[in-house]
C-alpha cells in the first residue's frame, strides 16, 4: 500500500513577507480556503493509501499539528527534523520509520511529496501515482516528470532515455514511463528552451515513489554516511503527543544533500539506468516558486489583476496585490507585486519578485525579526499579535483557543498586566486561582508563577501589557506545559 510521506520543510524567503522563517508558504492559504499542506493531504482521497507522514521542522510543528487536526484526518506520525538536512536525510528517516511500523504486514510504497506545490488536476495527479506504483513494486525508483510547456530557469530538468511503452507489464491507464536518461540543473533561458522543443525533458517535480527498502539500499550504496547517520538517529526515540523525536547528536552529523544528488543521479551516472523510472505527469502542477507564480495560478479580473484583501485600483493592469488588514489603492500602474502585512510592504515589479531574497537576506545579516516571524504568532495554544512596543513597555493581543492552557511560567524581568476583551480566562496568579471574564482584569507581578488557560467553548481575547527591563520571548521559566516544551 502507499505511504504518503510529506515533506513540510522551507525558508519563507520566496514569498517574503506573506510568508517567513517562522510560518513558510505551505503553511498559508494562497490558492484556495485550505493551506497548501491541506490541499496535499486532501488530495490524496481517492487513492489506496496509508494515513500521511509528515517530515517537519521542530519549530514548525505544532502549525502542521493543527492544519491536520482541521482537517479532521488520520496520520502515521510527524517526524521532526532537529535541523534541516535537505531531502535525501529526511525521506531516509521516514523510509526506516515506515519499515518499523510496516514489520508484520506488506511492506509500504512511499510516496514522496512537497507540502507547498499546487497541482490543479488531481485525476491526472491520481493517474500517474497509480501508474508509478507498477514500477515501484518492480523496484524501480521513480520520479515524477511534469510536462514542460515553457522554458523555466528556475526548475531542474529531467531527460527521458527508452520507452517502456512495449512492456505489457508497465502499461496502465495510458501513459508511457521511461527509463531516465539524466537529470539536469537548473539551465539558462536558451538551453531551457532547447529542452523544450526537443520534447525530451520534463521538469523535475521533486515528487518520488519507491519501496522504503529499496531507497534505504541504494542510499546505503551511494552515500553510506547519510544512511548510517539517520539509521543511528532513527535508533533513539521519544513519541511527544503526535510528534517523534529522534536522536539529535545523530542527526546533525549527517551530510546536507538532496535526493537528486545523493541517489537518483548516481543510479543515472554509475549502475543501469533501468533503475530509475520517470512517469509523465501533467495535471497542474506549480511549486509557487515566487509571486509571479502566484499570480499566474490565480484567478484573475478582467484586466488581469489579482486581488486579495481591501484593494481599490483604477487603470491598472496584470498586477498581483495582497492585503492582510489595511486599504492599498493603487493608480496607473501595471505588472506590479504589492504585498501589504501588519509589519512589512513589499512593492516589487513583477518580473523582478524573485529578487525578494535579497532582501530576506540582508534582514537575516542585520537580525531583524522580520525575516523569520511575522507580527502574528501562532503557538499550539493559539496566537499572539504584537500591537505596539516601546521602551520597557509591549502590548500584545492575545487569542486562547477553547480547552488550551499556556504553559505554569514566571518572568525574571517583566511584569504583565492582563484585560480579558471576550470570553473567559481562567488564571492561576501565585497561590491563587480566578476566573475572570469581559472587561475585568489582573495583573502579574515580576517572579510570581502564573498560568492562563480558557475554560470555554469560545475563543478567549485579552489584551497583555507587559513591563519591564527586559521583554524577550526567551524570558520565559516553564514549569509545566501540555504542549511538551517544559
Amino acid at each position: 500500500m502507499i505511504l504518503p510521506v510529506i515533506m513540510t520543510g522551507g525558508s519563507g524567503t520566496r514569498l517574503w513577507p506573506l510568508s517567513r522563517g517562522n510560518y513558510p508558504k505551505q503553511f498559508l492559504s494562497l490558492n484556495g480556503e485550505q493551506t497548501m499542506l491541506q490541499q496535499t493531504i486532501a488530495r490524496l482521497k481517492g487513492l489506496d493509501h496509508q494515513p500521511s507522514m509528515l517530515i517537519c521542522n521542530e519549530e514548525h510543528r505544532f502549525i502542521a499539528a493543527e492544519q491536520i487536526r482541521q482537517l479532521d484526518v488520520e496520520h502515521s506520525g510527524i517526524l521532526l527534523e532537529p535541523e534541516g538536512r535537505n531531502t535525501a536525510p529526511a525521506i531516509a528517516l521516514a523510509a526506516f520509520k515506515a519499515l518499523e511500523n510496516n514489520k508484520n504486514i506488506e511492506e509500504p510504497i512511499l510516496l514522496v511529496l512537497a507540502a507547498d506545490h499546487v497541482i490543479e488536476n488531481k485525476y491526472e495527479f491520481h493517474k500517474s501515482v497509480k501508474h508509478a506504483y507498477v514500477h515501484a513494486q518492480d523496484e524501480k525508483l521513480v520520479t515524477f516528470g511534469i510536462l514542460a510547456d515553457k522554458p523555466e530557469t528556475g526548475y531542474g530538468y529531467v531527460m527521458r532515455g527508452e520507452s517502456l511503452e512495449s512492456k505489457s507489464e508497465f502499461s496502465h491507464n495510458d501513459l508511457t514511463s521511461f527509463r531516465v536518461s539524466n537529470f539536469v540543473e537548473k539551465p539558462n533561458l536558451a538551453m531551457a528552451q532547447s529542452y523544450v522543443d526537443s520534447g525530451e525533458f520534463y521538469w523535475n517535480s521533486g515528487m518520488f515513489m519507491f519501496k522504503a527498502s529499496r531507497y534505504l539500499a541504494v542510499l546505503k550504496q551511494f552515500r553510506p554516511d547519510i544512511y548510517e547517520a539517520c539509521k543511528k538517529s532513527m535508533q533513539q526515540q521519544t513519541v511527544d503527543n503526535d510528534f517523534i523525536r529522534i536522536n539529535k547528536e545523530a542527526f546533525l552529523a549527517c551530510p546536507d544533500e538532496s535526493i537528486d544528488y545523493a541517489v537518483m543521479e548516481p543510479i543515472c551516472q554509475k549502475i543501469d539506468r533501468a533503475e530509475a523510472i520517470v512517469v509523465p505527469m501533467n495535471a497542474g502542477w506549480n511549486d509557487i516558486g515566487g509571486f509571479s507564480a502566484l499570480w499566474q495560478v490565480s484567478e484573475k479580473d478582467n484586466k488581469g489583476n489579482v486581488f486579495n484583501g481591501d484593494v481599490k485600483a483604477t487603470d491598472t493592469k496584470n498586477s498581483l496585490v495582497i492585503s492582510d488588514d489595511k486599504l492599498v489603492a493603487l493608480v496607473g500602474v501595471n505588472d506590479l507585486v504589492i504585498v501589504n502585512t501588519k509589519d512589512a510592504i513589499l512593492v516589487a515589479h513583477k518580473d523582478k519578485a524573485q529578487e525578494v531574497k535579497s532582501i530576506v537576506n540582508e534582514l537575516k545579516k542585520e537580525k531583524r525579526s522580520e525575516a523569520t516571524f511575522h507580527r502574528e504568532v501562532y503557538r499550539p495554544w493559539g496566537k499572539y499579535d504584537s500591537l505596539d512596543s516601546g521602551e520597557r513597555f509591549q502590548v500584545k493581543r492575545i487569542t486562547v483557543k477553547p480547552g488550551a492552557k499556556l504553559s505554569v511560567q514566571m518572568h525574571h524581568h517583566r511584569a504583565e498586566h492582563w484585560v480579558v476583551v471576550s470570553g473567559t480566562a481562567k488564571i492561576t496568579n501565585d497561590d491563587n486561582e480566578i476566573l475572570l471574564t469581559e472587561n475585568q482584569s489582573t495583573y502579574i507581578p515580576i517572579g510570581v508563577v502564573h498560568a492562563l488557560e480558557n475554560p470555554g467553548v469560545i475563543p478567549l481575547e485579552l489584551i497583555e501589557v507587559q513591563s519591564g527591563s527586559y521583554l524577550g520571548e526567551d524570558d520565559i521559566v516553564r514549569f509545566e506545559d501540555k504542549y511538551g516544551r517544559s
